[in-house]
This record gives C-alpha cells, structure tokens and sequence, in this order.
C-alpha cells in the first residue's frame, strides 16, 4: 500500500517567544506557520501505532465520525498496513482537507519528527498507541521498551505542550496506560486509586508514561487524559500475544496443519474484552470538559486456562488434548490476577463494554478458522503460505 507524501505544512524558523508560565525556566520555542481550521473543517487527529490493533479500530471509529485522521507509522521494508489497508485512500485521489487518514513514517522515539508532525498537522486531539507492548518481551528488550513507552509518552507530551504556547490552540491527548501497571495487586477489583505495583520493564515504563500525562496535565494545564485499559482482544491481535495465539491455534489444528499448543502459565487470569468496544471509550475521554484517569475494563476475569478450554469447544475438541507447557513463555515475575472496575467510566463517559467474552472468543476463533482454511487451500495446492493476516 502506497503512503501519502508527507506533513501539510512545515515550520518556519525565526525568533524565539518566552514560556514565562510559573514555576518554569523561560525557554525559546520557534514560531510556526500552523494550519488554521476553517469552520467547515474535518476535526484532525493523530494516533501513533495507527497500524496496531488498538489504532487501526480506533482509525475507523474516528474516519467514521467524519474525522481526518494522520497515523504514525515506522518505515518497514514489507507493508505493515494489513489492519488499517480498507479504510486507507489514494493521496492522488483524496480532497485536501477531506476526512480520511493520513500516513507519515517517523517513531515514537524520534522527538523531531514529533514535534514537526504535530505543527504541521495541528490536531485537535492526539492518541499515543506507540509501544513496545510485548510483556514477555520486554524482559529481553527492557532499554527499547522504557524508551518507546516511557520516553516516547514524554517526547510526544513535550510536542503538544509546544504547539499549544505557540499556536495558542488547545489539543486533547489521550495516553494508552496499561493494566500491567497494577502488578502485584493490592486489591480486587481494581480502580483508579488501587496503587501501582509494576513487575515487568513493559508495566515499569507505562507507569512513567502515566505519571508524565498526569504531570502535564496539573502543571501545564494540558486536557490529557489516561485510559487505563484492561486486556482488549480481537481478531487483530498480534499472533504472539496469547489469546490470538490460542485462537490461530484452534483453527489449524482443527484442520490437520498443526499437532500442538506450547504455552506458558495458564493460571493467570486476565480482564479481557473487545479491543473495538474500548477505543470508543479513549475517544469519549477526550470530549470531557477536562482531562482525567479511567479505568476501562469488563469487571469479570477468567484464566488462561479457561479462555483456552472455550476456544477449543467452540470446534468441538479439548483444550488440554493439545496444550503443552513451554518454560520460555512464563514471565520472570508474573502477574498473577487483574479485574478492573469500570464504573467511574460508567458515570462520567456512559461508557459500559458491548461484546461478552463468548462472543469475543467465537469472533476471534472464526476469523482464525477462516485463516487456516485459505492456508489449507493454499498448502494443498503446493503453494507457500503467509500465515499473519490483519482482519
């Protein structure tokens, strides 16, 4: 899939203008041409991880609300579009202004691409969705993982925070905190006040990421808002993380092209519901007068164990027929039970989960049973098979 061309407009450089807000050390920032929204213009939004599964759901909510959606995307030497490529649009064909998305290449990591993203685009509301958002793999990649969670949050805060003194228009900000932040729990069910207790480099960082938004939020005023998101699945999951690896599973085993399920600990329970249900919820945050923590979150756990149990009956075989245990794939320091409660969402966004977990399970096993029959067509007519499809 092609990627449009490049940023709208582009910042001029001339003399500096004082931050002289209290407290804080004047500093110079530059001075900027800044698109200028005309009453009849789209709402503009930008979301870094655009292509992720949470990104890509939360793309076409915003498309279809009428929005003009600009994502954040790393170059790549394959397409790494797949979940995002039905809602994408020719630049040659798109009307300047028009709603629709947008790409651009750059990384959460790089504060110039940022800042230059965010004065040339002038968005009314930003989701940060970049990470590296692997729990398990964090422990391997612990360094990446701080900077493109944590430091990356704090880079992409500094680039708003700058537009809005120069540009003096207000931008809503919306920062994906995690459920792992929770760790070792003090209590259940969880809220908004239970403390954090991080027990993975990956939780670490999102509670740096957190706190940064709510710091910007009280010493600069920014309408920053954190979304403190329980387990979301789909059939777009990545198929590493567990719940779409037990799902892709399924399918191919139930068709003859897989013999076997390797897995770590299948006694940790998890909040999960539907990754399309909960990026209703990050935009309704930022349509709140003022910017505030929630928890987003179903109120029931199960464990692994069982979401693979239900999984495997949705095609009539048992789970632990085909499970075995692989010591590769257990954390270093688990996190053995997380529940959310979701009722302060409840009351101040009217936000309340719409998918149930059997509905969730059937959707993300269908699409997979639908993957492993075109691989099967594929295999066996002598033909290589890309199995990872974005749905």
């Amino acid at each position: 899939m092609p990627v449009s061309g490049g940023p709208e407009g582009t910042p001029q450089i001339g003399v500096g203008k004082a931050d002289n807000s209290p407290g804080e050390a004047a500093r110079t920032l530059i001075p900027m041409a800044t698109p200028t929204p005309s009453p009849t213009s789209p709402r503009r939004a930008l979301i870094t991880g655009i292509n992720g599964q949470d990104g890509s759901y939360l793309a076409e909510f915003l498309v279809g609300k009428g929005y003009q959606v600009h994502g954040l995307i790393r170059r790549a030497s394959l397409f790494n579009t797949a979940r995002i490529d039905h809602i994408y649009q020719d630049p040659h064909l798109r009307q300047n202004n028009a709603p629709g998305m947008i790409l651009h290449h750059g990384d959460i990591t790089d504060a110039n691409i940022l800042e230059r993203l965010v004065r040339s685009i002038g968005p009314d509301e930003v989701y940060n969705l970049a990470a590296q958002s692997h729990v398990r793999v964090s422990f391997e990649i612990p360094i990446h993982t701080a900077e493109s969670v944590a430091m990356g949050a704090l880079k992409l805060l500094e680039a708003v925070r700058d537009y809005q003194q120069v540009s003096g228009r207000s931008v809503r900000y919306y920062q994906a905190s995690s459920s792992e932040m929770y760790g070792r729990v003090a209590e259940t069910p969880q809220t908004e006040s239970t403390p954090f207790r991080p027990r993975s480099p990956y939780a670490v960082a999102k509670v740096m990421a957190h706190h940064a938004t709510a710091n910007y939020r009280e010493a600069y005023g920014l309408h920053a808002s954190c979304g403190i998101l329980f387990n979301h699945e789909s059939p777009r999951r990545g198929e590493t993380f567990v719940t779409r690896k037990i799902t892709r599973a399924v399918g191919r085993i139930k068709l003859g092209l897989q013999g076997a399920l390797f897995l770590g600990n299948l006694d940790a329970q998890r909040d999960w519901g539907f990754a399309g249900d909960y990026v209703e919820a990050m935009w309704a945050m930022l349509q709140q007068p003022a910017g505030d923590d929630y928890v987003i979150a179903t109120g029931r756990s199960m464990s692994v164990r069982e979401f693979a149990d239900r999984a495997f009956a949705q095609v009539g075989l048992v789970a632990k027929d085909f499970i075995r245990f692989d010591q590769r794939y257990v954390r270093p320091s688990e996190v053995e039970t997380l529940c959310g409660d979701a009722s302060k969402a409840g009351r101040a966004l009217g936000w309340e989960p719409t998918t149930g977990i059997e509905e969730l399970i059937g959707m993300m096993v269908e699409g997979d049973l639908e993957l492993a029959a075109q691989e099967k067509t594929l295999r066996d007519a002598g033909h290589g098979v890309r199995t990872e499809r974005g749905r």
